[in-house]
């Protein structure tokens, strides 16, 4: 299992009237997680794309628990749980200062050819830094999606 947390700020821009964060936001929270995950294994969306790899949306689950408020510092956790195929199934937790779980969901990411216009199987240097960082925790299994 690969887990990553990042802080995000709610800023003013993010709330709504009461202060609230705009449910709207949380799938930008989810994705500055994921962007940041994928930059700890090693590469960036822009490399990806600049390989001809891109990796629209499928899916997006979100289950709101709690309210965010302008100014709060969340922890987006991301957590991969197995090495990703064709689809690719990253989770996702926001917690709130207190450590709430305030929001969870899940996103399904499609691994596209910018060439063919069509699925294809994630690049083998991907997956191999996953299996790097899957096998840095002892109790991790390496399971395909």
């Amino acid at each position: 299992m690969i887990v990553t947390e990042t802080k995000v700020r709610v800023y003013y821009q993010d709330t709504d009237k009461m202060g609230v964060v705009y449910y709207g936001n949380y799938a930008r929270y989810y994705e500055i997680g994921r962007t940041e995950m994928i930059r700890d294994l090693g590469f960036t969306y822009k490399q990806m794309e600049e390989l001809g790899i891109l990796l629209p949306a499928r899916s997006l689950n979100i289950n709101y628990h709690k309210s965010a408020y302008y100014d709060d510092l969340l922890t987006v956790r991301t957590i991969v749980e197995t090495i990703p195929q064709v689809k690719f199934l990253i989770k996702t937790e926001i917690y709130n200062e207190k450590g709430d779980l305030i929001n969870s969901g899940e996103v399904v990411l499609v691994f596209f050819s910018a060439i063919t216009n069509k699925p294809v199987a994630a690049p083998k240097f991907f997956t191999d830094e996953m299996i790097k960082m899957f096998n840095l925790h002892p109790n991790s299994s390496v399971p395909k999606q």
